[in-house]
């Protein structure tokens, strides 16, 4: 299929710097949205659920909305999918700075403008990212070049994250939100959240325009079918593969082990550690190793095959954790979990993505049409409804369990909350994440769709 040219490295560091920016915003986002929810805001543990799960669900709701849309949608200049990190990433940095504004409103008035903002900045998020999912499907046909985007998207991911991690809280010790003893300071910091967000903002953007201004689409359709595609025709393109069946449940794994790290981890280091600070080096050392694992995903990939590589993360993944379940208190087993899990994403993070490029090809050649967009935004509905799940799952638990943002020390059973949602829960799902990998035969139809593809040429 090495029918466009070869991807050059600026465009690629491209792919990196959009990926880049908007883990930054990511990280702080899922770190601290929770946290200055309840902790800033002060909005009852409750609420706060609430407040996320619907957010979540109706990000999940216009993903495949959005991605019908662009299905059946041309930009002028004849694009489907770049246009989108130009257009819309301004307001989606306008409501990140508001997703971390305190209006000074009342409780109830407080709620329902958190919901509101909370719903729009996920309608951006999702709009701006239908690019950041399916172009490295349009702009090669090449699998080692599709890979190598992957992987320098993952490698943007991680350095992003990491930034995140480690600067993140110094810039909001330096606003006036963290005090120097690493914890909220007394007055509730919220004009050092709101100073931070502008920041992020203005690295959504940037990240937004270098995407924009280095990447192309290439890859041309093997039918010049124009006509609109009908809901019932993309359900149906999507249920009879096989592979995209897997690979959204090999997704929607990696999603929820990821939010479960990412929204646990305050909690864990303020109080199990004692320092809300100590989260940051927990993710440091998380995404370092995410770093690592990225540059051999394709040597992983290459040598033990699709299956087997997706194999080796989940086991890693799992076997990272014994030591955290049996002593969830040492902070040498918390690392060795962060570490271990870093490894796993890496290589899941690349390869899902290469399989969802590989889905793309094998429904065109056996349906005849293209859908990039909804093979990123279909699975993403699954995933997002899953993360949202498992977030009020979190949530309700520690509320039942008798959390209390005013208690310096939480009680056993919410100590408790926290370690399984860290330990025993993520090993189950990454079982699980196991098994999808273990029957997904998407190389296998990649090649027979490959030669179909040569015949259609041809």
């Amino acid at each position: 299929m090495n029918e466009t040219p070869r991807i050059k490295i600026g465009e690629k560091l491209g792919f990196g710097a959009f990926s880049c920016s908007s883990n930054i915003t990511y990280i702080f986002k899922n770190t601290y949205y929770l946290f200055f929810l309840t902790n800033v805001l002060e909005v009852d543990m409750f609420w706060a659920g609430i407040i996320l799960t619907i957010g979540m669900i109706w990000d999940a709701v216009n993903d495949p909305l959005l991605g019908f849309w662009s299905v059946n949608h041309r930009f002028k200049s004849g694009e489907q999918m770049r246009p989108f990190a130009l257009w819309y990433s301004i307001p989606w940095g306008i409501l990140t700075v508001m997703l971390f504004t305190d209006f000074g409103t009342t409780k109830r008035l407080t709620i329902i403008l958190a919901i509101t903002v909370y719903v729009l900045f996920e309608v951006f998020n999702t709009i701006t990212g239908i690019p950041y999912n399916s172009m490295s499907g349009l702009a090669t046909d090449n699998d080692a070049d599709r890979r190598s985007i992957n992987i320098f998207r993952n490698i943007g991911a991680g350095l992003g994250s990491g930034v995140g991690a480690v600067a993140c809280l110094p810039l909001l010790r330096i606003f006036g939100a963290i005090g120097e003893d690493g914890n909220l300071i007394k007055d509730g910091g919220s004009r050092g959240f709101f100073i931070v967000g502008v920041i992020m903002a203005i690295i959504v953007l940037a990240g937004s325009f270098v995407h924009y201004f280095t990447t192309r689409e290439r890859v041309i359709p093997i039918s010049e079918e124009d006509e609109h595609i009908s809901v019932k025709r993309v359900v149906g393109m999507l249920v009879r593969c096989k592979s995209w069946w897997l690979n959204t449940l090999y997704f929607v794994c990696y999603g929820v082990i990821n939010m479960l790290l990412m929204t646990t981890v305050t909690y864990y280091s303020t109080y199990m550690l004692g320092n809300t600070s100590a989260a940051t080096m927990i993710q440091a050392a998380f995404l370092l190793a995410n770093i690592g694992g990225s540059f051999i995903v394709s040597a992983v990939d290459k040598r033990l095959g699709r299956r087997k590589a997706m194999l080796l993360g989940t086991a890693v993944a799992i076997l990272g954790k014994v030591w955290f379940i049996i002593v969830p208190s040492s902070v040498g087993a918390m690392y060795v979990n962060a570490i271990s899990l870093g490894l796993s994403v890496a290589l899941a993070f690349v390869l899902l993505n290469v399989n969802r490029n590989e889905i793309v090809d094998i429904i065109e050649v056996d349906e005849g049409r293209r859908i990039d967009s909804m093979i990123a935004t279909t699975d993403n509905l699954v995933n997002k409804l899953a993360v949202a799940g498992m977030t009020q799952v979190f949530t309700l638990s520690l509320a039942v369990a008798g959390f209390d943002a005013k208690l310096p020390v939480q009680s056993d059973a919410v100590i408790n909350v926290i370690t399984l949602m860290m330990g025993w829960v993520p090993v189950i799902i990454t079982a699980i994440m196991g098994v999808a990998a273990f029957f997904l035969t998407i190389e296998k139809e990649h090649a027979v769709a490959i030669e179909k593809r040569r015949s259609y040429k041809g």
